[in-house]
């Protein structure tokens, strides 16, 4: 299922440096709905970039898409499991029909995996796998020919914290999410080496986010997590957005094959 909203003949993309006025380019969001998806795709849209969202709710999509259309630009929406690889080719393919191409992929979609070893089965380990690190492959592998035929592009892989730190042990997510966001650090730095030096392909690693649709232990500890940050907060999706958007943006850009951590120095782990 797709929707365009905005114009009814989108112009073709190309031209201008990414985020300029006039360069028309494209990004496409996964999870984009909400929370962190919604926060970067709007923060992309106002620097006027046209926006494909993919996302499993379709309320979340029509209200992010209407926010993104009211700030002047177009709009794909498509209801999709990240984690299905023949949907994601053929949603990438609708959107270069639709727009041309696509110059910045935010690979943000993820699913949480409470269930330690003892308690996971097969199946919920795959299924977090599969979500979690095959999902950001499933879009990387469609996107990057449309990316070398435009010149370049960015891609832009969620990973987390737990990445590095393993998660404390009251977190959410356990072993097999973090498996995966460890993953998502390796192919960011090999598909950065692979794909150099037209295509930039970094890392973000937030900390504690508080989104709109937060967890019950991020909203019962809130005041113990902030005290355990240099900053004395947690984080918002506008502070992941700031990041993604100079990623997606800067020029000139040096930046590749790199894991950003957004955690206000988050100094108990």
């Amino acid at each position: 299922m797709s929707e365009l909203v905005g114009n009814d003949k989108p112009e073709p993309v190309g031209g201008g440096a990414p985020g300029e006025p006039g360069g028309n380019k494209v990004a496409l969001v996964t999870g984009g709905g909400r929370g962190i998806g919604r926060a970067c795709a709007l923060d992309l849209a106002a620097r006027g970039f046209d926006i494909a969202l993919i996302d499993l709710i379709q309320e979340d999509l029509t209200r992010t898409a209407g926010e993104i259309e009211a700030l002047g630009c177009k709009v794909l929406t498509f209801i999709a499991d990240v984690s299905d690889h023949l949907r994601a080719r053929d949603i990438v393919a609708e959107i270069a029909k639709a727009w041309g191409g696509v110059d910045v992929l935010f690979n943000n979609a993820g699913r949480p995996m409470p269930k330690g070893i003892l308690e996971i089965s097969e199946e919920e380990f795959d299924q977090s796998i599969a979500i979690n690190l095959k999902g950001a492959f499933n879009y990387i592998q469609p996107v990057v020919p449309l990316m070398q035929a435009r010149g370049g592009g960015r891609i832009i892989n969620m990973s987390s914290m737990n990445a590095h730190t393993g998660g404390v042990t009251s977190a959410v997510s356990k072993f097999a999410y973090t498996s995966a966001k460890a993953g998502i650090l390796g192919m960011t730095r090999a598909l950065a080496k692979e794909l150099g030096p037209t295509i930039t392909v970094n890392a973000i690693c937030p900390g504690v986010i508080k989104t709109e649709r937060s967890n019950a232990m991020i909203d019962a500890r809130e005041a113990q997590l902030a005290a355990g940050i240099v900053l004395k907060r947690v984080g918002t999706p506008a502070d992941v957005a700031q990041v993604v958007t100079f990623l997606a943006t800067s020029e000139p850009n040096f930046l590749t094959g790199q894991d950003i951590s957004i955690d206000g120095m988050q100094w108990v782990r």
